[in-house]
C-alpha cells in the first residue's frame, strides 16, 4: 500500500503554486455565505481558511487522507473558527456522508485518486439535491516533461528493482473522459475545461525541496536508503538546470464544475 503521508510543514510553505490556483478556483464560486461546504483534500488548510472567510455564517467540513495533513490544519483554522470548521481524516474514495453538504471544492487532489468514477460517485452522493461541485487537479499533459526524466531514470539499473511493481499514483484526466464520468455519476450542468500553469522555481534547492515533497515523494518512498534519494533527485535537478528556462514545470489543471440535479428538476 501507498504512503500516504506528506510533511506537512514542508508542504504548507512550498505549495505556492497549488495555493495560487486554489485561489483562481475559489472565485469562480458563488456563496451566500451560509453553507455547508467540503474542501476535499484540504492539505495543511490554506485554502480551507479563504473558503471559511467567504462563508461567514456557513461551515467547512476538511477532509484529507493524510493525519499530518489534518492535524496541520487544526492547528491553523481552530483558534481562529472554532466549531464552524470540522477536520476529518478521510479517503475520498470511502466517503461517509450522504446528502449532508451545499458544495464541494477541491483543488489539486483528484489526480491522486486514480478511480475517477467511484470518486465522483461518492462526491455525488455527499451532496444535497442542487449542490454544486467546483474543482481544479492535474490533467492531460501534466508534468510530461519531468515525467519522462522521471521514467528513464527509474528504468536504470541503480533503480529499477526498487519500481519493479510501481504503479502509476496519478489520473490524469482529459475534458472529455472526466465530463463522461461525471454524467455517469448523475451530475448535470457539467463543464471541463484545460490550461496550462507553467511554473518555474527560483532555485536548484527550491526546485529539489518542492518536487521532492509535492511531487515524487511516493516514488522516492520505494528507494531504500537516503543516499539513493538524494542520487535520484540530484540527477533531475541537474537536468531542469540545464533547461531554457531552468527549474520549470510544465504544469497542466483540469478545472470541473457541475451540479447535483434539484429535487424539482
Amino acid at each position: 500500500m501507498p504512503n500516504r503521508e506528506w510533511n506537512a510543514d514542508i508542504y504548507h510553505r512550498v505549495s505556492i503554486p497549488q495555493v495560487s490556483w486554489g485561489k483562481k478556483v475559489l472565485a469562480r464560486v458563488s456563496l451566500r455565505g451560509d453553507e455547508t461546504v467540503v474542501d476535499a483534500g484540504c492539505g495543511t488548510g490554506r485554502l480551507t481558511r479563504d473558503l471559511l472567510a467567504v462563508l461567514p455564517r456557513g461551515r467547512v467540513v476538511g477532509i484529507d487522507l493524510s493525519w499530518n495533513m489534518v492535524q496541520s490544519a487544526r492547528e491553523h483554522l481552530r483558534r481562529d473558527f472554532g466549531e464552524r470548521v470540522e477536520l476529518v481524516c478521510c479517503d475520498l474514495l470511502h466517503l461517509p456522508f450522504e446528502n449532508a453538504f451545499d458544495g464541494i471544492f477541491s483543488t489539486a487532489v483528484f489526480h491522486w485518486v486514480r478511480d475517477h468514477q467511484q470518486l465522483f460517485a461518492n462526491l455525488f452522493r455527499a451532496l444535497r439535491p442542487g449542490g454544486w461541485l467546483c474543482a481544479q487537479c492535474g490533467g492531460g499533459p501534466n508534468l510530461t516533461r519531468l515525467l519522462q526524466r522521471v521514467d528513464s531514470l527509474m528504468a536504470r539499473p541503480a533503480y529499477a528493482l526498487y519500481f519493479r511493481d510501481f504503479r502509476f499514483p496519478w489520473e490524469y484526466s482529459d475534458p472529455e473522459t472526466t465530463a463522461r464520468r461525471l454524467g455517469s455519476a448523475g451530475f448535470s450542468a457539467i463543464e471541463t475545461s484545460l490550461e496550462e500553469a507553467p511554473t518555474r522555481l527560483d532555485a536548484a534547492e527550491d526546485y529539489r525541496k518542492f518536487v521532492e515533497n509535492v511531487i515524487l515523494h511516493r516514488h522516492l518512498d520505494r528507494l531504500s536508503t537516503t543516499a539513493l534519494r538524494h542520487e535520484f533527485m540530484d540527477e533531475l535537478v541537474r537536468q531542469a538546470e540545464a533547461d531554457s528556462p531552468p527549474f520549470f514545470l510544465d504544469y497542466w489543471r483540469l478545472n470541473l464544475q457541475a451540479r447535483k440535479p434539484a429535487l424539482d428538476d
